[in-house]
């Protein structure tokens, strides 16, 4: 029994001294520091034109009438005007400037992004001798508000932005000829189809012409690629789906000359 109590005693003082020795000890917890995301910053200088891409800056928001949209706004009128056989389409590239996509703009047309007077593009196009102005005679010159539109493009950083056109539900309430028709057709088609050799013999700067394919039915199957019509613009892209809905509204009501 001494024996028995005496053990005891020996395993009830190694368990108090266990006891001790944990106490004593310090355990330090490591401290995890989080560490921020690297987010790349794209340092790209914007007047450097060196392989500038065709990537677009998706912007999801309703179109802003203040601002300029490259693939809307100018390049469907340079492709009308500019981009034909013979001068500045990818096959004839004239003085080696291609006016087709954003990347060849930037890369050929020597546009200089918040600056009009370095940017040979736009001296091309308010160029008063004939022999050097843009587009060339006989063709029909950019109208003012086209030479302003690209002007204000440029002087906006010459960006390749688009938006979501389809934001908004499209207004048809009040479609005419002159403030809503024309207009669509000056940026998109009138550089073909104008002055004395227009393509397809189809003249689409005046109301008559215009009226002859519209009521024929022509006009919206092209615009909107139907089956045994050639699609209109050929190239470019196509019509927002509004500017479509606009003409459609119009060639419906009768093709007014309002």
């Amino acid at each position: 029994m001494k024996i028995v109590k005496h053990f005891t005693n020996v395993l009830f003082l190694a368990f108090v001294a266990g006891l001790l020795w944990l106490s004593s000890c310090k355990h330090d917890i490591p401290i995890v520091i989080p560490i921020d995301p690297v987010i790349p910053i794209d340092t790209t200088d914007i007047t450097d034109t060196t392989d500038i891409t065709d990537t677009v800056e998706i912007n999801p928001d309703p179109c802003d009438p203040d601002s300029v949209y490259f693939e809307t706004d100018i390049l469907p009128m340079l492709i009308s005007n500019c981009a034909m056989s013979g001068c500045h389409d990818d096959a004839s590239h004239e003085d080696g400037v291609i006016l087709t996509s954003y990347s060849k703009v930037m890369n050929t047309a020597d546009v200089e992004p918040f600056d009009l007077n370095d940017s040979k593009l736009y001296e091309a196009i308010t160029e008063t001798d004939s022999d050097d102005k843009m587009p060339p005679p006989p063709n029909t010159p950019l109208s003012s508000d086209q030479v302003a539109l690209i002007a204000k493009w440029i002087m906006q950083g010459a960006l390749n932005i688009t938006c979501n056109a389809n934001f908004d539900s499209c207004d048809v309430s009040n479609v005419t000829y002159s403030g809503t028709v024309a207009p669509i057709l000056q940026n998109f088609c009138v550089g073909c189809h104008s002055g004395s050799a227009p393509s397809g013999g189809i003249l689409l700067n005046q109301y008559n012409g215009v009226a002859a394919v519209a009521l024929s039915g022509q006009l919206v199957g092209s615009i909107t690629g139907a089956s045994g019509f050639a699609k209109m613009p050929p190239a470019g892209g196509s019509l927002s789906s509004c500017n479509i809905e606009k003409i459609t509204k119009w060639v419906t009501d009768g093709a007014p000359n309002n």
